[in-house]
């Protein structure tokens, strides 16, 4: 026992010793940057209304098919209690899902347990589905749920949501105010944070409201703002989504503009963009820029 512990005090004595004597490992390989979307797994974020056959096939097949355990989350809805019966399952059977579990709680020192959390140890996904995106936050918030959930996307797996489940997979929470979802900056200001960086509002054509992410990027301009159309969903996979669905994907970018200052541009169904480089790209023989789109500051001469 003796030997092992002078054994043992000779190594970290090496150890100290290299590190006083020689530049760190951190100083020699500066760290590279970070993403803005996941380095592992991928994300399916839809607009709300989902009814899209492809979104629900790119899912499943991310997943890992039909079979994938999917744990299903609806709490953003608002009831206390939800069942086997719940009707939001119900296009996900129709469209093919057959290892669904549901996963609820008001509660975070539930949310907190090893026993809540045991089905997202074995889920290939976890899909988000709408309601106020704020409950979200004040259920599982900082509680080994959320942690767990993040564990499905590091492990390479999916995660999905529609309309409030849209809009928590960003890092700033838009329209997170627990008195009205008009307030585009209210009460509950942080996402899950899958996007980095990004805020993200959903309805966004059917519902009129193109211009209300303006504020939030004039606020906090180190912001993207992604917005999406009902129907319609961003494929993530690390730095790099792609449009798909039934409508158009709105981009707004303090650093571009189109036409005479415009501060948003679509983005439709094939399209690509780059998280990272701020750039928007159209499949045909070549990937080509989106067209009007200039890099130049809002309000820029």
């Amino acid at each position: 026992m003796l030997r092992i512990n002078w054994i043992t005090r000779c190594i970290v004595l090496v150890i100290v010793c290299g590190l006083v004597s020689s530049p760190s490992a951190t100083a020699q390989q500066p760290a590279g940057p970070t993403l803005v979307g996941p380095e592992n797994g991928s994300l399916v974020i839809v607009g709300g209304a989902m009814r899209s056959p492809e979104i629900y096939e790119r899912f499943l097949e991310l997943a890992g098919g039909p079979d994938a355990h999917i744990v299903m989350i609806p709490t953003a809805g608002g009831a206390e209690e939800y069942d086997e019966y719940y009707q939001g399952l119900n296009s996900w059977r129709r469209n093919g899902a057959t290892n669904m579990t549901l996963l609820h709680t008001t509660d975070p020192a539930v949310a907190d347990t090893e026993e809540f959390v045991g089905p997202l140890l074995t889920a290939d996904a976890v899909y988000f589905f709408g309601g106020r995106q704020w409950r979200l936050v004040d259920a599982y918030g900082g509680t080994r749920t959320e942690e767990e959930i993040r564990k499905v996307l590091d492990r390479g797996g999916v995660i999905g949501g529609s309309s409030a489940g849209a809009s928590i997979q960003g890092s700033f929470l838009v329209r997170g105010d627990t008195r009205t979802n008009l307030a585009m900056m209210g009460d509950h200001q942080v996402g899950f944070g899958y996007l980095r960086n990004v805020g993200i509002d959903q309805h966004v054509l059917r519902r009129n409201r193109h211009f209300d992410l303006v504020e939030v990027i004039e606020a906090h301009p180190e912001l993207l703002g992604i917005a999406l159309d009902e129907n319609t969903a961003i494929v993530v996979q690390r730095d790099q989504f792609e449009v798909i669905g039934a409508s158009y994907v709105l981009i707004y970018d303090n650093q571009s503009t189109t036409g005479e200052n415009g501060k948003f541009y679509f983005l439709a169904p094939g399209d690509q963009y780059n998280l990272a480089t701020r750039e928007a790209t159209r499949p045909g023989r070549t990937m080509s820029p989106v067209d009007n789109v200039q890099k130049k500051p809002w309000g820029g001469s």
